[in-house]
């Protein structure tokens, strides 16, 4: 199973890669998380209608290609003026067309976050699932938010509190669902 991981943060050492290093150190061994690079968020252009189409920018092909041919999809968020960061609404933009059709539709995708605030991020995941069932993902119920992110990890870069640890397990396993387990073990 190859699970697509999206940190909708660009800085270097940023809490919410790391949430998605745990998550794939979660991972049955038949699975593998792969990350969409920093890069690829970061060159991504702005949504423009009339870049799409026939004419779509490469990067945003392969970036619907890669999506499309995952089995999941996890998306770590921090929380940036209390919502989504753009470059994350941005890739959104990107991939929710054509609707209907696009590499979302009917995908699992699971939504975690960690921010340094004390509520976890908790606006950001939320509108974050509103964009991700607007573009008819399959947004999975379980959830993770990290509070005090910046006191979260320890230093081999895993989660320090074992229930933040056993809440992402539990993201991982609803997201790759009870086939993918069953064949791992």
């Amino acid at each position: 199973m190859r699970l697509v991981g999206i940190s909708g943060s660009l800085r270097r050492g940023s809490y919410n890669t790391a949430l998605l290093d745990a998550a794939a150190a979660e991972l049955p061994e038949a699975a593998e998380l792969v990350r969409v690079s920093e890069l690829a968020l970061r060159f991504l252009p702005f949504y423009d209608e009339a870049l799409d189409g026939r004419n779509a920018v490469p990067a945003v092909l392969a970036l619907r290609r890669m999506l499309a041919d995952a089995d999941a999809v996890l998306i770590a968020t921090p929380e940036y003026t209390g919502s989504i960061p753009g470059v994350l609404k941005n890739l959104l933009d990107w991939v929710s067309r054509p609707y209907p059709g696009n590499c979302l539709l009917g995908k699992p995708v699971g939504v975690i976050g960690a921010s340094t605030g004390y509520f976890g991020g908790v606006w950001a995941q939320a509108d974050l699932r509103r964009v991700l069932d607007l573009i008819g993902a399959s947004v999975v119920d379980s959830e993770l938010r990290i509070p005090a992110a910046h006191t979260a990890f320890v230093e081999e870069g895993g989660l320090r509190d074992p229930a933040h640890r056993a809440a992402l397990r539990r993201v991982v396993r609803e997201l790759l669902g009870n086939d993918a387990l069953r064949s791992a073990a």
